[in-house]
């Protein structure tokens, strides 16, 4: 099911081109960290190898907003801009490390996510899967550390950076925000919609779109039309991205999603496509519904143990089960509808600013890569 929107390939910009420029810098970057790292011990070895790792595959969506942000406010192409783009990237990592700590996600990118591939380095520890835990933590710290470095660090002059300074601190504010808000309503006896999609906003829609929009726009000196034009196109598109995410987890090919089809079912996690099952569904639905979600016990992180290596909690027929429940309620229709609605207002918003070509073309077909993809 795709999103009905047409798309203007945008001339002069190549995709794949400023992906491969945000990858040098990061992966530089990352390694002249790794090395530092390493530097001070060599039994550290594990924990650089998860921050190379953590910054080795993406789309690099986060920096390409961050690059037309700047470019909508009438800024030309720039390497200095292009590093400090970049650190959107490890802001993202750092989420991404965390959240699947959070979540215990086994997978991420088709590899073992943070918390598992370090439990080699502590494998003599008392303690090894609660020890792999908190390596992984500290190397997300570390991640979140890096971004604002090598933001600060880019090149660009100081009273640039100052201009994007305080938004810094409501991006991590509002990530943070949206992460606890998750936790807090994981597991609810009855998900709603509303609470599901201010996660979305917080958790991604913002830090995803919105921030580094406007973090470019500001960094390129932009008025406050051209903000408030950032945040009407970024936030419905943040939101439609999630939306989407939430599609892929439960109804992607884990081939090409890199993770567990069953994580979120498994995790009984707030996503707004199980908060329409749930508002869709009749009392006997719900009941298989709470019989379903509670099969997934979860992890006991006082022992370490985790659903993902035991097999315990809820397996593949459970989260089948789960899916054909939300088909036969077409939950994924709504949920499809809804992504199509926040893509057009975006797009509208958009034909709003009046940008430069280049740049109103690249957010167009920024909008069309953010929403539909099978990945």
């Amino acid at each position: 099911m795709a999103v009905a929107v047409t798309v203007t390939v945008p001339e002069g910009w190549e995709p794949g081109a400023f992906k491969a420029r945000v990858d040098q810098v990061l992966h530089r970057f990352a390694a002249e960290e790794a090395g530092q790292l390493t530097a001070i011990d060599s039994s550290l070895g594990p924990v650089a190898d998860a921050v190379e790792t953590a910054v080795a595959d993406g789309k690099r969506l986060r920096a390409a907003f961050c690059y037309w942000g700047w470019r909508a406010a009438g800024q030309p192409d720039s390497d200095a801009l292009v590093r400090a783009a970049a650190s959107m990237e490890l802001v993202h990592a750092a989420a991404v490390v965390h959240d699947d700590l959070i979540d215990d996600s086994p997978l991420r990118h088709g590899r073992p996510t943070a918390h598992l591939a370090l439990r080699e380095a502590v494998r003599d520890h008392p303690q090894p899967a609660s020890a792999a835990r908190s390596l992984a933590m500290l190397a997300g710290d570390l991640l979140m550390s890096m971004a604002g470095q090598l933001f600060v660090t880019s090149g660009l002059p100081a009273a640039y950076l100052g201009r994007a300074r305080p938004l810094w601190a409501a991006l991590a504010r509002e990530l943070i925000a949206g992460e606890c808000l998750e936790i807090l309503h994981t597991g609810s006896a009855a998900p709603d919609t509303t609470i599901s999609l201010k996660v979305v906003r917080y958790k991604t829609a913002k830090y995803t779109v919105e921030q580094p929009l406007l973090i470019g726009a500001l960094l390129g000196g932009a008025g406050e039309r051209l903000r408030a034009g950032c945040s009407a196109y970024g936030l419905p598109l943040g939101e439609a991205f999630q939306l989407r995410d939430d599609l892929l987890g439960l109804f992607g090919d884990p081939a090409l999603t890199g993770k567990d089809g069953s994580d979120d079912v498994r995790g009984h996690r707030p996503t707004a496509l199980l908060a329409e099952t749930w508002r869709l569904a009749g009392e006997e639905d719900r009941e298989r519904l709470r019989t379903l979600l509670a099969a997934g016990a979860g992890t006991d992180k006082d022992t370490g143990t985790d659903t993902a290596d035991t097999g315990t909690g809820t397996g593949t027929a459970d989260a089948d089960a789960v899916r054909d429940v939300m088909r036969r309620l077409k939950a994924p229709d709504r949920i499809e509808a809804m992504i199509t609605a926040r893509v057009e207002e975006a797009l509208h918003a958009l034909d709003e600013l009046d940008l430069p070509g280049p740049a109103a073309a690249a957010l167009n077909r920024l909008a069309h890569s953010a929403a539909v993809r099978r990945s």
